[in-house]
């Protein structure tokens, strides 16, 4: 149909394809989602307008909707039990991070949280976001030398800037935290602790690493990355917080939820507490780790010199090479990887002097240990200058042997 309606468009949709089924996606914010969890984001759902919540809709005929939303909501509990409550209307982690701190911080409040060239994301309020105009901030960071987050510093800073919110959580950091130490640092300043896990997310669900859940007084997270559904946001929190968070979504931050993208959400949850996600879940950690020591052996430097999760952070000063060099590169090879600022890094984000790569999405396509050494073997001779075109067939070859879903 679409064909025949907007060529133009289609064509477009069918490159992209395409370009996916012929390269590997190494970006660790990225993974392939099941045909059921596309098939329910295009649903007639996106008809749907369902201002409100469950039984508190601003729209007539939202009985199915409110089913759809319950069920999701139900799900995402199911997932990280010991959570009293769910919202899953959230368009995007970065979505959930504004509204709950816009909640339990208030304007011009308090929030601490990590330095994006530390590890952080831009909504924990780094200076060109809307948390970082809106919010009073300041930012811890790691160590330079380990690429560790430094707790005593944390509690330090803590206690000097007495935040009303606490952010446990990164974007580049493959370590997994130490939630406990977080709690008693936000404790003793009398702080709400927000964990963001929307990296290590499905990592958690399925068991495979710590979760913050009985520490973290509030969970955000994306549902697209390790979760490998829609891309969307989640909040999980207490029952005591459950009316300001919900009351900061919609409708203090959202009009009308997107119906299709929450009953996307449902499907990926149910894919995520069935027993091989934890199968799928273990392989892309174990990947990670191998991909660390692989590259490592190729004589790159890893950040904290190695993984917890699923994602690897690579220092490439020192190589003559930028992040930007080896991003741009690989792409001509037919991976995609992001390039990354890493701790201490001098060069701009639009350079950076290193680049991370995550393994979920290269795992969903049957990628193994062998693949991933393959994998580093090529990202390594590209760091060295190797012509990236004599690279294209390998990764052509790996493409071809496990393809796309």
């Amino acid at each position: 149909m679409l064909d025949a309606q907007d060529p133009e468009l289609a064509a477009l949709l069918e490159r992209e394809r395409q370009r996916q089924t012929r390269s590997l996606t190494l970006i660790a914010s990225e993974n392939h989602c099941s045909p059921a969890v596309r098939e329910a984001c295009s649903s007639v759902l996106t008809d749907k307008y369902a201002e409100g919540y469950p039984g508190r809709r601003y729209y007539g005929g939202c009985a199915i909707a409110d089913q759809v939303e319950e069920l999701a909501a139900a799900r995402a509990l199911r997932m990280f039990p010991g959570m009293a409550h769910a919202n899953v209307q959230p368009h995007s982690g970065t979505s959930a991070n504004w509204e709950v701190l816009s909640a339990l911080a208030g304007s011009g409040g308090r929030i601490l949280g990590v330095a994006l060239a530390e590890g952080g994301h831009l909504s924990h309020g780094h200076p060109v976001s809307h948390t970082g105009k809106m919010f009073e901030v300041e930012q811890y960071g790691t160590n330079h030398e380990t690429g560790l987050i430094d707790y005593d510093s944390v509690r330090d800073l803590a206690r000097k800037f007495r935040p009303k919110v606490l952010i446990a959580g990164a974007s580049s950091y493959p370590r997994e935290l130490d939630y406990a130490v977080f709690a008693e640092i936000a404790r003793e300043v009398d702080a709400v602790l927000l964990a963001d896990i929307a990296h290590p997310a499905g990592l958690m669900a399925a068991g495979v690493i710590g979760s913050p859940v009985g520490h973290a007084d509030v969970l955000t997270m994306t549902t697209h990355k390790t979760l490998r559904g829609p891309r969307g946001g989640l909040i999980l929190c207490s029952e005591e917080l459950r009316k300001q968070i919900d009351s900061s979504v919609f409708p203090g931050g959202q009009g009308g939820p997107l119906m299709h993208q929450i009953a996307a959400k449902a499907v990926a949850f149910a894919e995520a507490l069935a027993p091989e996600f934890k199968t799928y879940q273990q392989a892309v950690k174990d990947n990670a780790a191998h991909l660390a020591a692989c590259l490592a052996e190729g004589g790159m430097k890893i950040v904290t010199g190695g993984t917890d999760t699923h994602m690897v952070v690579v220092d490439l000063r020192g190589t003559g090479a930028t992040g930007a060099d080896v991003e741009s590169r690989c792409f001509e090879a037919g991976i995609s990887l992001n390039k990354n600022m890493v701790p201490g890094d001098p060069e701009s984000p639009r350079v950076t002097s290193g680049f991370r790569v995550g393994t979920a999405a290269a795992t969903t396509r049957g990628l193994g240990k062998d693949q991933f050494a393959e994998l580093a073997s090529i990202i390594a001779e590209i760091v060295r200058g190797t012509d990236p075109a004599s690279l294209k067939a390998r990764v052509a070859t790996l493409c071809d042997a496990h393809p796309a879903p």
